[in-house]
């Protein structure tokens, strides 16, 4: 079965009180459906996004740029700097990623402040680093500071088994040898306006960012809800790690938003950046999609 890819990378821009929020990309993937809904049957799940002959569905990786009084990137993609054999493994397509999706939007990479990790994957962190023309790993984002939770940290440093594959050391070690991190240890503002909040879940450390000013608020969901087919509960991805506090911080937080009216930023949805939540019965749909 053939299934054409329903990508949408343009950008999209909204304010949030004195906040510029703007939808970027870098570019596109596959992954295996069954690891993307967990225990939701196929026939079940394939009616939102229907696989390839592989088995895969399609998915997108949007990194979110936040300026206020300072201009912030959150996540940055899987980056361009692994083997071609990789970007095959992921069906990743390369032709467009985030540099583009920054120049098209006038930012540069020198005019990054703060890079925020809500966890250290490598389809979140791989573009935190680049592969200079010498060989050497360096630091993407030559002016940033880099933020990541102290045990996000700690777990990718010290892997196991089941997380091994996803931590790539190359992505994160060459920020503490440039001296440019900045470990946090629990929730609080990383920059007016901007705040980070543990759900734990698909990592133990896994964060979302709360974007509020001026009476209005947005949330950046990352892999708690990564695309908005997983806003019911109980589709929680076959990657989480723990699938338990993935189900009970996704509970809390779509309860939240949807009675306070707050967008949620999808990092993963090949074809919604965002959307308002609303109840309709026991059912949660999106509307005002963009």
């Amino acid at each position: 079965m053939s299934v054409a890819a329903p990508f949408s990378l343009e950008s999209e821009r909204h304010t949030i009180g004195d906040l510029e929020v703007t939808t970027l990309h870098d570019g596109t993937f596959w992954l295996d459906g069954g690891a993307m809904y967990g225990v939701v049957p196929r026939v079940v799940w394939e009616r939102q996004t229907p696989a390839d002959a592989s088995h895969r569905i399609p998915l997108t990786m949007r990194p979110l740029l936040v300026r206020g009084r300072q201009t912030l990137l959150i996540d940055a993609g899987m980056g361009d700097k692994e083997s071609d054999a990789f970007y095959a493994m992921y069906a990743a397509d390369r032709s467009q990623h985030l540099d583009h999706a920054l120049a098209a939007v006038g930012v540069s990479p020198e005019d990054i402040d703060i890079v925020l990790a809500t966890h250290l994957h490598f389809d979140h962190a791989g573009g935190f680093t680049v592969r200079d023309a010498h060989g050497t790993v360096r630091p993407r984002f030559p002016r940033a500071r880099y933020v990541v939770h102290r045990g996000e940290w700690e777990d990718a440093v010290h892997p196991h088994a089941r997380s091994r594959a996803s931590y790539r050391p190359d992505n994160f070690l060459p920020l503490a040898e440039a001296g440019v991190l900045d470990v946090i240890d629990g929730d609080g503002e990383v920059m007016p306006g901007v705040r980070v909040e543990r759900t734990g879940g698909h990592t133990a450390h896994h964060m979302v960012v709360w974007c509020e000013s001026g009476g209005s608020r947005a949330l950046y969901a990352a892999d708690l809800i990564p695309t908005a087919a997983h806003l019911p509960d109980t589709w929680v991805m076959g990657y989480d790690l723990y699938p338990v506090d993935a189900l009970a911080a996704k509970h809390r937080i779509t309860t939240q938003v949807i009675a306070d009216g707050t967008r949620v930023f999808f990092e993963h949805d090949p074809r919604v950046a965002s959307g308002i939540v609303q109840a309709q019965g026991r059912a949660r749909v999106l509307v005002d999609r963009a």
